[in-house]
């Protein structure tokens, strides 16, 4: 049987729905996929299947190891029936603070600055402000978006902006948390993650991982495993659906704001 080597740099809370995703995928492929978790982007160049950020997801003008394959709609009004999300801006619910503009000179918390929902939107949504010269008094790497919530829950920092999936899983499953935390704005939208594929794999097992994928939310299983994470289904995506994030950026590189601060 043959073995595929997925590995995913998503939030570690959406890792069992991801998790089942592989073996459901796997099953229908008749294969063994071994999922892990990143810890470097360029494990990604060899890796079979990688569930990756949006900022990462390659230029289509180059030639790319890997590209995007499919991508969850998650459930609710706000996401249009999309494969979209939100960076949504939370603090501790006893903050003065009511909207993203009121936070100048605050201690902000992202996640990572390879991340489009806590770090690429967020340098966007100043370059689009015009305060791309400072606007926050620091600015704190926290390594993963459930350490910057609760970093903003413990009051070791004033804001963070929070991938909307990743802040509605660790809300749910922590009601303690949503008890102290409210949101005050919300960034975006963005396209979501994709689960990208290597281009090494052959297209006709592509166009299969697609399909297999764009009807797994009619699984009575894989269902209940979609719920957790929010996902209503998942949807055929390629590299151009990113090319809203690349606009972003080139919007940031255009104003020379590559650096939160």
């Amino acid at each position: 049987m043959r073995t595929l080597h997925a590995i995913s740099f998503l939030a570690p809370n959406l890792e069992p729905v991801y998790r089942f995703t592989m073996d459901y995928l796997g099953r229908q492929l008749n294969c063994r996929i071994e999922l892990t978790a990143g810890s470097n982007y360029a494990d990604a160049y060899q890796a079979d299947l990688t569930f990756i950020c949006g900022l990462r997801t390659p230029p289509r003008r180059h030639l790319a190891p890997f590209e995007a394959a499919a991508a969850p709609v998650l459930r609710g009004e706000r996401y249009q029936n999309r494969p979209i999300y939100f960076s949504d801006v939370i603090v501790r619910s006893d903050s003065p603070y009511q909207s993203f503009r009121d936070l100048r000179g605050c201690l902000w918390a992202y996640n990572e600055p390879e991340s489009q929902s806590g770090y690429g939107i967020t340098r966007y949504w100043l370059a689009q402000m015009g305060e791309t010269g400072g606007y926050f008094g620091r600015v704190v790497e926290a390594g993963f978006h459930q350490t910057a919530i609760r970093m903003v829950f413990d009051g070791k920092v004033d804001a963070a902006a929070i991938d909307s999936q990743v802040l509605a899983v660790e809300l749910r499953d922590h009601p303690e948390l949503a008890a102290r935390l409210r949101v005050i704005d919300s960034l975006g939208p963005s396209t979501i993650q994709p689960l990208a594929a290597s281009t090494n794999l052959p297209a006709p097992m592509k166009s299969d991982i697609q399909a297999i994928l764009s009807e797994m939310h009619t699984d009575a299983a894989a269902r209940q495993w979609l719920d957790r994470g929010f996902i209503a289904r998942f949807v055929a995506v390629q590299d151009s659906d990113y090319d809203d994030i690349r606009a972003m950026l080139a919007a940031c590189e255009r104003a020379a704001f590559l650096t939160l601060k």
